[in-house]
């Protein structure tokens, strides 16, 4: 007789555990145990059968799996946890003693990380066991970036202090540093929520969200506890992050930190890189400038410099000679290799495309030759913001993208290139306010040139690019500098589109014109709305109704027709019409019709008591369009029912994956057509309000 199995001791009672036995188990207090299940990556399951699972008549609610509990039962950190609670313990009791200064020595041992800011315990045994590879880091750090920013940019309460506030914007700030040094950052949107970013480093895409620089409002219904344990994983795993990002490109870490430069909102300017790959102040300005100290040419980088002419002198001379001699050996062979070299390949330079294989396949983008690095895009311009502009998103997208020289006005902070508005070598200077414009002094003769001007505040200098800032975004998302023209000041921008959306085949596309995306409904339904517009109104109206009334006749004649025909062809005595004797008999039926008509709206002006609007005919532009229109729905219910048909030889399973196939197909083709619906009302509003300007 075989062994009886006891109730809740094997099967799915035994796999799974529930809340209440695991913190008993592990002898942890709930929020313990919740901090372990979220630094372990252990997380509730839901089971197939609960009755088969609970061991109580109460229905439990959580459950994990018996097998993480057990092995969070070897974790250090229970120990800490255990140490922690004994702690308090002491504390309480010795308040219920009325010791006051022995509760005030155990707190100060006590591990309170929003007080001190230094915990007993740390997590970095858990992120080398949750990443055993580097690169399974860097795939897991959008959501930790988007955190900790928005950590970063909150105010400074009860449950978030100040101290995790300041350490998470210390590690956003050298991750922006190496993201500036490596120039690994790639495109920039901005939307409703923050400023998006993304960056690729050792190939791998990294998305994260920074919110605006607002004054953000704590809310009483959001549990910063939860929200503080995942904080306080990630800032120890993007500090292991920035430790090997640094030092892979040479830089020391952490870089030197100015706390009084800090204190002054510099924050990119209060760090300090150090490593082989970076140069002091001097050496830059050096390098820039291309003197040295002295204001002479520096002899190393003038033997260097005349090293590399002679080189490409020698260089150009020898393909010179190589290419003369080519030329006289093919001439010499021009008349032998007729004949014989027409089958044979010519090199070519030409890069590779891609092309479709089918028609309508996916268009995938063709390579080409990049005239200049998408990461020095901004390395020749002297940069000057605003004050109304956003300093912090500008001056990390400036320098990531190689612009070394970027000032703004002293109450946006320190760091800046300088503070003076009327440099003469800034380039470009970025503005967010209404237009501005540069007026001639009181003596000058209006000439526009700098030494006849006195540019007073808020007005525009002269030989100086002015552009609003999504200039910035947009270039840096199209790897090249757009026309500033776009981009002045008070000047309607351009769309501001995302660069993470990859257009697919067949779906609106907002870069495209609106003709070649709408459909041939679409165009024709345009078109007699603009005749609507242009015209008359009530005449283009009536004839629009009419040629409808004409089209429900037309159509109630051809069945009466298709009728006739099918009576005629089963007794067998007609034969057809002849050319001549169907335009005799088209002609008669627009009389007939027309005729019709006449006393159709005469009835209709008797009843409503106007005047009768006259045989006047559909004018013939609009009658095209509407024949055309009805043979397009004539076409479109034929496909219809060849569908329809064909579906019928479908099997029942495969007949409905086809038609939740054809219900999503309809409800994007919906969305595109209510895209372009927008964009052509958009347009013409565009066009009116030009026109009435004009």
């Amino acid at each position: 007789m075989g062994k009886l199995k006891k109730k809740g001791k094997a099967g799915q009672a035994k796999n799974y555990m529930t809340r209440t036995q695991a913190v008993k188990k592990l002898q942890l207090s709930l929020p313990d145990f919740r901090k372990l299940c979220i630094w372990k990556g252990i997380y509730p399951r839901e089971p197939s059968n609960r009755k088969k699972v609970s061991k109580s008549a109460t229905a439990s609610t959580t459950f994990y799996y018996t097998k993480d509990i057990q092995y969070l039962l070897h974790e250090p950190l229970l120990q800490k946890f255990r140490e922690q609670k004994v702690l308090e313990k002491k504390i309480s009791r010795a308040l219920g003693r009325g010791d006051v200064s022995d509760a005030a020595r155990l707190e100060r041992n006590a591990a309170r990380s929003e007080k001190t800011g230094k915990p007993r315990y740390t997590l970095n045994h858990i992120i080398r066991e949750r990443y055993p590879t580097f690169v399974d880091a860097l795939r897991d750090l959008d959501d930790c970036l988007s955190m900790l920013f928005l950590f970063a940019n909150l105010p400074s309460t009860t449950a978030v202090p100040a101290k995790m506030i300041s350490r998470c914007e210390r590690l956003c700030l050298e991750f922006e540093h190496y993201l500036i040094a490596s120039h690994s950052l790639r495109k920039s949107f901005l939307s409703i929520k923050g400023i998006y970013y993304q960056a690729t480093i050792q190939g791998e895409d990294i998305l994260w969200l920074v919110p605006y620089k607002f004054n953000q409002r704590v809310v009483g219904d959001i549990d910063f506890r939860i929200m503080g344990t995942f904080v306080e994983f990630y800032m120890t795993l993007l500090g292991f992050v920035n430790y090997r990002l640094y030092t892979s490109i040479g830089l020391k870490y952490p870089p030197k930190f100015d706390q009084l430069k800090d204190d002054q909102g510099a924050e990119l300017g209060a760090f300090a890189l150090e490593g082989a790959n970076i140069a002091t102040k001097d050496e830059t300005k050096a390098i820039t400038n291309g003197e040295s100290e002295h204001g002479q040419p520096d002899p190393k980088v003038q033997a260097e410099v005349d090293k590399i002419v002679r080189q490409l002198r020698h260089e150009s001379d020898e393909k010179a000679t190589a290419e003369g001699a080519a030329e006289g050996a093919a001439e010499g062979a021009e008349g032998e290799g007729e004949g014989e070299g027409e089958g044979d390949d010519k090199p070519s330079d030409a890069i590779d495309k891609f092309e479709p294989v089918a028609p309508g396949g996916d268009v995938l983008p063709q390579p080409s030759y990049s005239s200049s690095d998408p990461s020095r895009l901004f390395s020749k311009f002297t940069f000057f913001l605003s004050r109304e502009t956003p300093r912090q998103p500008l001056e990390f997208i400036l320098r990531a993208f190689g612009c070394k020289r970027i000032g703004w006005d002293a109450v946006l902070g320190e760091g800046a290139f300088t503070h003076d508005e009327s440099d003469p070598s800034i380039t470009h200077q970025i503005v967010d306010r209404p237009v501005v414009r540069a007026v001639a002094s009181e003596g000058g003769d209006g000439e526009d040139n700098q030494t006849s001007q006195k540019v007073g505040p808020n007005q525009r200098y002269p030989g100086r690019v002015y552009v609003q800032p999504q200039w910035v975004w947009d270039s840096i998302n199209d790897e090249e500098l757009k026309s500033p023209e776009l981009y002045a000041p008070g000047a309607s921008l351009p769309p501001h589109l995302s660069p993470f959306v990859k257009p697919t085949q067949g779906q609106y596309d907002p870069t495209r014109p609106l003709e070649e995306q709408q459909t041939e409904g679409e165009a024709i339904d345009a078109e007699l709305e603009d005749a609507n517009e242009e015209g008359d109104g009530s005449d283009v109206e009536n004839d629009m109704d009419v040629a409808s009334d004409g089209e429900e006749e037309e159509e109630d004649e051809e069945e009466e027709e298709d009728e006739g025909d099918q009576d005629k062809k089963q007794d067998g005595d007609f034969g057809g019409f002849s050319e001549g004797e169907e335009e005799e008999a088209s002609e008669y039926e627009e009389e007939e019709e027309e005729a019709t008509l006449q006393r159709q709206r005469e009835l209709e002006a008797e009843i409503s008591g106007k005047a009768v609007q006259g045989g006047k005919k559909v004018d013939p532009k609009t009658k095209a369009k509407l024949e055309a229109k009805k043979a397009l729905e004539r076409k479109k219910k034929q496909e219809a029912e060849e569908l329809e048909r064909a579906k019928g030889m479908l099997s029942k399973k495969k007949r409905k994956l086809f038609e939740q196939m054809q219900y999503s197909n309809n409800k994007k083709s919906a969305e595109d057509m209510k895209l372009r619906q927008k964009r052509r009302k958009l347009e013409k509003e565009k066009k009116a309000a030009a026109s009435a300007a004009a």
